[in-house]
């Protein structure tokens, strides 16, 4: 029996995000995950002082474009108040901290 290996990538998501960084920093990623074919995309997250629904939605925008590819997003270093308004939001089962 052979277990085969996740393939990860990573990448790094700076803040404060606006509305409209949301389309190039689906594309960026997208066009990464199909030059790697990987499983799982770790996103760190950085210099998210305030989260906001903005963060969000750019969050749960990189996994349904990650599902796309046959592949999850996994948070790095999300703070405890994102990963709240995640919850808040009833995003948890989609966007994995």
């Amino acid at each position: 029996m052979s277990l085969r290996r996740e393939r990860t990538v990573s990448f790094i998501v700076w803040g404060p995000i606006l509305r409209g960084d949301i389309p190039g920093l689906t594309a960026r990623v997208c066009r990464l995950l199909e030059q790697n074919a990987a499983d799982v995309a770790s996103c760190e997250i950085r210099n998210v002082v305030v989260p906001d629904a903005v963060t969000v939605e750019a969050l749960a925008r990189l996994q349904l474009g990650a599902q796309r590819h046959r592949c999850r997003v996994i948070l790095l270093h999300a703070s405890e108040e994102l990963l709240d308004l995640v919850a808040f939001m009833g995003l948890s089962d989609v966007i994995a901290g």
